[in-house]
């Protein structure tokens, strides 16, 4: 078989490839979704604000998951947009006392062009070397929001104090509480979207350049188009969940959007699983609560048992919280024969 035959076969398996994202089952979707709509009842303030961040984690690995597992790019600069859109939430909200719910949608288109912009130029790269064009786009952010004439709308070294909303409608419930509902409705709504996403002639196109690109230009996509358009998305829902975390820290600061979250997301999509959406969530728990249990065994060496940890997890599970479900499938279809 000659290169341009082989090409074509290859283009044309592209092209078939399914209309799934790899969810979860209806019946566990629905357990999962009952758990997370009763557990606030019954627990305190502290552990629902961990479950909101836990979700806003899991909406920026998800977001991720999307520009790596979907269309193959490498990014290690998703801290940038996940600053980007706290900042736009935070300066609307203290300087323009903006409704905190109407930042959320500003934000992300604020971020859709600003990674569809710098997609452009990212273009040229792939790999590794992609993934360092967004590692110093990641080390510069902190140090941009830090200059003097933006210091007046950022507040410079200093960040900014965001207010957080109470309960509409005199709701009786916390201010954490309602966050927390708030989150998990945007969560929802966006996890729904992303999987619609990846189901549809876009989400096919991202999937054929993530397995050749050359294939998929033999059959006709517009490489440069969904690749930039796979940025836009990834950082418009990045900076969703950067407007999200603002509100839920209530506060702002450079320094809290280091090149340490942009690999800690990278490490959860991995963890999770690449390309598999319901373990953007798994991703999150790992890095929210495995560096306090690291902590809890030992205060001086945390970050040496935190890395044992990770070694453990890759090596025992190398595709991370997918492969667990996969196995988990295949176990319980020999139950039901048995």
């Amino acid at each position: 078989m000659s290169a341009v035959e082989e090409v074509v076969t290859e283009a044309a398996a592209v092209e078939a490839v399914p209309k799934r994202a790899m969810t979860l089952g209806t019946g566990t979707s629905l357990l999962v979704l009952a758990a997370l709509i009763i557990m606030p009842i019954f627990v305190k303030n502290f552990i629902i604000f961990q479950m909101t961040m836990l979700l806003i984690y899991g909406l920026a690995v998800l977001a991720l998951n999307i520009l790596t597992g979907g269309s193959g790019q490498f990014s290690l600069g998703q801290s940038a947009f996940y600053a980007v859109g706290a900042y736009t939430t935070a300066v609307l909200m203290e300087h323009f006392d903006v409704n905190y719910a109407l930042t959320l949608p500003i934000a992300g288109v604020v971020c859709f062009g600003f990674g569809f912009l710098f997609g452009q130029p990212a273009l040229r790269l792939s790999g590794v070397y992609l993934a360092l064009a967004t590692f110093a786009l990641a080390t510069a952010m902190p140090q941009l929001l830090k200059l003097n004439f933006l210091e007046h709308w950022t507040g410079g070294v200093q960040g900014l104090v965001v207010t957080k909303p109470d309960a509409p409608f005199g709701l009786k419930m916390s201010q954490d509480m309602w966050l927390y509902y708030f989150s998990l409705v945007v969560v929802i709504g966006i996890y729904i979207l992303a999987v619609n996403l990846l189901r549809s002639r876009s989400g096919r196109a991202f999937m054929a350049i993530r397995d050749n690109e050359i294939a998929a230009s033999a059959m006709g996509v517009d490489v440069a188009l969904y690749k930039t358009l796979a940025f836009g998305v990834s950082a418009a829902i990045t900076g969703i969940a950067g407007s999200l975390g603002a509100i839920a820290v209530q506060f702002v600061a450079p320094d809290s959007y280091t090149i340490t979250l942009a690999v800690s997301l990278f490490l959860g999509m991995v963890v999770g699983g690449v390309g598999w959406l319901p373990g953007s969530i798994v991703g999150a728990a790992f890095i929210i609560f495995v560096p306090n249990i690291a902590e809890g065994i030992s205060k001086g060496l945390s970050g040496a048992v935190f890395g044992v940890l990770l070694f453990l997890v890759i090596y025992l599970v190398p595709h991370g919280a997918r492969q667990v479900a996969i196995l988990g499938q295949q176990l319980a279809g020999k139950l039901r024969k048995n």
